[in-house]
């Protein structure tokens, strides 16, 4: 009688246990998998990733050239001066100018090109007006481009100063215009001189302030390009 009631008890103790024993089997292999997942996360590459706002143009490579330019010519991380100058331009982008000025071309609807005068870096009522259109169309973009050109006429260091002041001028008028305490973290400026990323002809269909029926090469290179970049980084 008292084996029949071991037994009986036996069994009734182990009943009990088994949803306990249940439960710590499924926190286990539960544990497992995380960690499995955690394990594969860390070994994937890592890849940037454009937010759902991003517009289709931001490229994989458009963002590595976005972070180079950032990091190199004033944004992020920066010690010292803001913009770069063609040397810095060419070797922050690695490729070559046609390359560089292709990953611009989807952004036509949201950019613009400010056209100077021969040997000017004033902005006119025209140029004015372009800037501010184009920088109030923000539409929750990080990131305002002024790249800034000058046509291959007269010596190459006056025209990258030339081009310098030309990318400054745009620079000077949205801190006189916007009261915007994010503006220093938000304006890229290159200045490319002569000497990079010349702009074809292709681009005389963007919104410019120069005349809208004359077009030429050394036009659109007496010019700052500008626009907003939807990249999330």
């Amino acid at each position: 009688m008292n084996k029949l009631l071991s037994i009986a008890a036996a069994i009734g103790v182990a009943f009990l246990a088994l949803p306990t024993v249940l439960v710590l089997s499924w926190m286990g292999s539960a544990q497992a998998r995380l960690t499995v997942g955690e394990r594969d996360a860390a070994s994937a590459p890592s890849v940037a990733i454009a937010a759902a706002a991003n517009e289709e143009y931001c490229t994989p490579e458009l963002q590595q050239i976005l972070r180079r330019v950032l990091s190199s010519c004033g944004l992020i991380g920066a010690s010292g001066g803001r913009g770069c100058q063609p040397a810095d331009a060419r070797s922050v982008a690695t490729m070559d100018g046609a390359d560089f000025n292709a990953l611009f071309i989807p952004m036509r609807e949201r950019g613009g090109i400010v056209q100077y005068d021969a040997n000017d870096a004033q902005l006119d009522s025209v140029d004015r007006s372009l800037v501010e259109r184009v920088f109030a169309d923000r539409r929750g973009a990080s990131y305002f481009f002024v790249v800034s050109r000058a046509s291959p006429d007269g010596p190459t260091d006056l025209n990258r100063e030339l081009s310098q002041q030309r990318a400054e001028a745009v620079m000077s008028h949205l801190q006189a215009t916007f009261d915007d305490p994010e503006l220093e973290r938000q304006v890229g400026l290159l200045w490319l001189g002569e000497e990079y990323a010349q702009l074809e002809e292709t681009f005389c269909d963007w919104g410019r302030s120069g005349d809208s029926e004359a077009c030429l090469s050394e036009d659109l290179n007496r010019s700052a390009f500008i626009a907003w970049i939807d990249c999330q980084l």
